[in-house]
């Protein structure tokens, strides 16, 4: 019997105290967090026209309409144009009627790449030219 004692007794002697080290790690924790500096997402600046001010017919001969399909094709006044020729249509629209505004009428599925190369073509063209975004879904 006494050696049975003796194991409980070794095994008593073997166990780790654990308290200490959380204490240790909830500091640390607490540390971290406290210092941390948080990265703040950058966001698009992207204005909408309200839907109830005109038609999309009267926006239209007014303003410069982008059209952005859902494979992030670029369309405008029904032809397909290439990225780099944005810029260039844009200064020739504008020199034709420089109080018009960029809209860009994009589908829920194309990629925010595609608008943000008409933006800054249009803000290459003018500085501070607005551009608008409108959704649409086939």
């Amino acid at each position: 019997m006494s050696r049975r004692r003796g194991r409980a007794v070794e095994e008593e002697k073997s166990e780790i105290d654990l308290t200490p080290m959380l204490d240790v790690v909830f500091i640390m924790l607490i540390f971290f967090i406290v210092t941390a500096s948080f990265v703040k997402e950058k966001a698009l600046d992207v204005s909408t026209p309200d839907p109830n001010e005109q038609t999309m017919e009267q926006t239209e001969s007014k303003n410069i309409l982008f059209t952005v399909t859902a494979s992030d094709e670029i369309m405008l006044v029904d032809r397909r144009i290439d990225t780099r020729a944005v810029r260039a249509n844009i200064a020739r629209l504008h020199a034709e009627n420089p109080e018009a505004i960029v809209i860009v009428r994009a589908h829920r599925k194309s990629s925010a790449a595609t608008y943000v190369a008409i933006a800054d073509a249009a803000r290459e063209v003018k500085d501070g030219m607005q551009v608008s975004l409108v959704p649409y879904e086939d």
